[in-house]
């Protein structure tokens, strides 16, 4: 029950006690991911992080009858790195389970009631990501990141897998291009389908579909084109269920990620057909392997989730095809992901604005919706959370950006009526890619605490269309940033901020866009930069290859536009920096070194200004650990209260400031 306004005690914003605490949020709570449904029962299968085991990723598997049951004992932990994002990394068949160890990246597989044996070789550099079981020839299709190739770029390309292991690593069935993922066996094992693509683009740019058929030798010959280009978006291809008559896929050749259906028969020259045209999302940016966004039923029906003014759907076509009937599935939730299709059900990883996210099955035939699994169990009613509020709001140019405002709230606290809370701005990693609006408890620390939070959508993000995503082109580190400072302003003149105590963080990208507002503009007071870019000439330089020429879209090529990446690097102009900044990074991120970010920090000294910084040994891109994340967010909240002058509830570890004035 929401204690009523009057009962309520007064507090400055920011040294509101909240019971969010650092511990409920790592110590209570997984990240669930992919998912699968066996195809040959009714068994569901998913994946889970737990911050509390060090980060580790379980495998986790529920059957009608039973409990969910952990399948990879420690210290198994599935995580692929292909692509260092990885996603992909285990798969099912006929009860039996295959996943990809990070500590060795080897394939292991494993037989229900056995342990884990590996089927490919050990202390070779070799990863592995988005495997189908091809059970006619007893192996598994893959795709394989080798390290191995000496001064260059590592070799990207499909491979079989012998299922009863081998020396080798692969066999070799498609190369040639610079990337591959979705490798789709037809059902009948006699075609292959997959996507590949090439520098410069990203697979949310260009992308192409290639069918190939599987000789009795197990080798992919007579390959063809099937839709695609550098224009052309194109994300996971499925087989129908007419075999290997037609294709599935998903393509933004309307501008918006929609559903296709392309023939294959013989000597056939048809067209793919829009199977729902809309100006609505069906698709994902690719950035990890095996994500879904729709799937079809041993009956010939097509579920699938869309993304429609700023929340999630899911709906059924029934038959798969043109003239199908569109059937809305109503859920009483706006974020859906990893969906998961099996003959008769689905799963699905749902999530609301005052719900943490929870993984479903829903029975096709009975329509009955039950909870496997909940990413947290907490001790909270709904009234303790912030919901957002979905803003449009002018920016540059005339144009309009997207957000999620949060207000401070807590049941038992309010600021004085003569005071505005403190606003905290997010900016999203990637950059291409979107923040949901399900219950993000690291987002509810803060307005707990009494601070606002504006979640920002800036121009470039996904779920508005590909030319709402394309306006980042050329333009990173402005028009974000510029979005990032008019939400801002937009809550400023609605008088819901203090205009005095502006604060921006992000991650990743999140942490350039962050550090970008803070060098090249006089605007925000405060900034925390977790493993963000302050040197985009290094950054290409330095980085994997999967985005070693992201930035020739985003900034231009490189090095013919050197200068410019320079102008756009915050580490070459620190002396314009005025306000303090507190920086977190992992010691092992193989995405933005940890020169990125201790680059800036002496730079910061050099200058006499207040910085803060907080390496973490063990810690990749993204941090995993529970005492990371709780270190981290305490840090950050003692931080902005010595720059924003309040005094904190929680008992905190202080953090050395360095140049802070008393």
């Amino acid at each position: 029950m929401i204690v009523p306004m009057a009962e309520k005690q007064i507090a400055p914003y920011g040294s509101w006690p909240s019971p969010i605490t650092t511990e409920l949020i790592t110590q209570n709570v997984v990240r669930l991911g992919q998912t699968a449904v066996d195809p040959d029962g009714d068994a569901v299968y998913w994946e889970e992080a737990r911050p509390a085991e060090g980060g580790r990723h379980v495998v986790v598997r529920w059957a009608p009858g039973g409990e969910p049951e952990a399948l990879t004992p420690p210290p198994y932990n599935v995580r692929s790195r292909v692509h260092e994002y990885g996603g992909g990394a285990f798969w099912v068949s006929r009860g039996e389970l295959f996943f990809v160890n990070f500590d060795d990246q080897r394939i292991y597989r494993q037989t229900a009631g056995e342990a884990p044996h590996p089927i490919t070789p050990p202390n070779v550099d070799l990863r592995y990501a988005d495997g189908v079981v091809d059970w006619q020839r007893a192996r598994i299709i893959c795709v394989r990141e080798d390290h191995t190739v000496a001064g260059g770029e590592p070799l990207n390309a499909l491979v079989g897998v012998a299922l009863g292991g081998g020396d080798e690593g692969g066999e070799i069935l498609v190369m040639g291009d610079s990337f591959y993922a979705s490798p789709r066996l037809s059902p009948d094992g006699n075609h292959l389908a997959w996507l590949a693509w090439n520098h410069p683009q990203m697979p949310w740019q260009g992308t192409e579909l290639w069918v190939g058929a599987v000789d009795g030798d197990g080798r992919v010959t007579d390959r063809h084109l099937v839709a695609g280009g550098p224009d052309e978006s194109l994300f996971q291809p499925e087989w129908g269920p007419e075999g290997a008559g037609a294709l599935y896929f998903i393509s933004d050749r309307s501008g918006w990620w929609n559903l296709y259906r392309q023939p294959l028969a013989a000597g056939a020259e048809a067209e793919a057909v829009a199977l729902l045209p809309r100006e609505r999302e069906f698709g994902l940016p690719q950035w990890q392997f095996g994500r879904q966004s729709y799937g079809l039923t041993a009956g010939g029906a097509l579920i699938c989730l869309y993304l429609e003014q700023g929340e999630w759907r899911m709906a059924m076509l029934a038959p798969a095809g043109p003239g199908g009937e569109l059937t809305p599935m109503v859920l009483p939730y706006n974020e859906l992901s990893h969906l998961a299709v099996g003959a008769d059900s689905v799963a699905v990883v749902a999530g609301g604005p005052a719900e943490l996210p929870a993984l479903l099955r829903i029975d096709l035939k009975t329509q009955q919706v039950a909870v496997l699994r909940r990413a947290g169990e907490l001790p909270l009613d709904a009234g303790t959370f912030s919901l957002p509020e979905e803003i449009a709001f002018p920016t540059g140019d005339g144009e309009r950006a997207y957000a999620y405002y949060y207000p401070p709230h807590n049941p038992h606290y309010q600021g004085p009526a003569e005071e505005k809370p403190p606003l905290l701005v997010m900016s999203h990693g990637g950059p291409t890619s979107r923040t949901p609006s399900h219950l993000q408890l690291r987002i509810q620390f803060w307005t707990s605490r009494g601070f606002a939070v504006l979640d920002v959508n800036y121009r470039g993000s996904t779920g508005y269309g590909r030319a709402y995503r394309q306006k980042l082109d050329g333009q990173w580190g402005l028009v974000d940033v510029e979005d990032c400072i008019a939400g801002a302003r937009y809550l400023i003149e609605r008088g819901d901020v203090d205009p005095e105590r502006l604060a921006i963080r992000g991650g990743s990208a999140g942490g350039y866009t962050t550090l970008c507002a803070l060098t090249f503009h006089d605007f925000f007071h405060a900034g925390a930069s977790y493993f963000g870019v302050s040197d985009l000439e290094a950054l290409t330089r330095e980085t994997h290859k999967f985005e070693s020429r992201y930035l020739d879209s985003l900034v231009g090529p490189y090095p013919e536009m050197q200068e410019l990446y320079r102008q756009r690097s915050p580490v070459h102009f620190v002396e314009q920096l005025s306000c303090p900044i507190i920086f977190f990074q992992g010691l092992e991120d193989a995405v933005v070194p940890t020169a990125q970010a201790e680059l800036m920090v002496d730079a910061l000294r050099r200058q006499g200004l207040p910085v803060a910084y907080l390496p973490f040994a063990g810690e990749q891109h993204g941090f995993r650990r529970a005492e990371t994340i709780r270190r981290a967010l305490e840090a950050e909240l003692y931080f902005y209260s010595r720059i924003f002058g309040f005094e904190p509830a929680d008992e905190i570890e202080p953090v050395t400031i360095e140049n802070l004035p008393e």
